[in-house]
């Protein structure tokens, strides 16, 4: 299964899939590869891990396309030129274009740190998350993955994994444990999207 990664900052989740690609252990290691990554950030982190490991990594933002359609024509292309099967939005900040998602539909998950549907949303991402989860007096928060449909962590989901918060929890702490837990949440999920993936072709 060849899949596509949007991501905006670090690349921390980005890392997690490709060091699952390349687990030395055969059991443990994820039935896939990383074909693209895209990033509307020219100096993100995800664009530095992309090329110290080899994988094509293309920028493409307002600042290299002057209007919303042409920007949208242009993931769909590159994903496209990448023979991409499945699309990650891995800390990706903007919002997709009606070209890409009707390219990809059914194609394309998200994740996000928080049990959605509570948290989520425009505005909701980073650590703001947290700070909202814990002002709220949550007791419990978590990560999930979601289908992409249009709005921001909308979408039907595949998989979530609950934290409870601890006594003293602050937004620094409940981030590093959501964080956690989270990478481990989608390289679970895209296990099964790729035994899916598998099944499909040799039907």
């Amino acid at each position: 299964m060849r899949i596509g990664v949007l991501a905006s900052h670090e690349g921390s989740v980005l890392q997690a899939i490709l060091d699952a690609c390349d687990a030395p252990n055969p059991d443990a290691r994820l039935c896939a590869r990383v074909s693209v990554v895209v990033s509307n950030n020219s100096e993100s982190g995800a664009i530095r891990r992309a090329r110290d490991a080899g994988i094509r990594s293309v920028h493409l933002s307002s600042a290299t396309h002057d209007d919303a359609a042409s920007l949208d024509r242009a993931i769909t292309h590159c994903l496209d030129d990448a023979a991409v099967d499945l699309v990650v939005l891995a800390g990706y900040m903007k919002r997709l274009g009606p070209v890409t998602l009707a390219r990809f539909k059914g194609r394309l998950i998200n994740t996000h740190p928080s049990l959605l549907p509570k948290f989520g949303g425009s505005g909701y991402f980073g650590r703001r998350v947290h700070e909202a989860v814990i002002a709220a007096g949550e007791r419990e928060s978590g990560a999930t993955i979601h289908w992409v449909t249009g709005d921001y962590d909308s979408g039907p989901v595949i998989a979530q994994v609950r934290v409870p918060i601890a006594e003293n929890e602050t937004a620094q702490t409940l981030e590093t444990r959501v964080k956690a837990v989270e990478r481990t949440l989608l390289i679970d999920t895209l296990r099964m999207l790729a035994k899916q993936y598998q099944t499909t072709r040799i039907a």
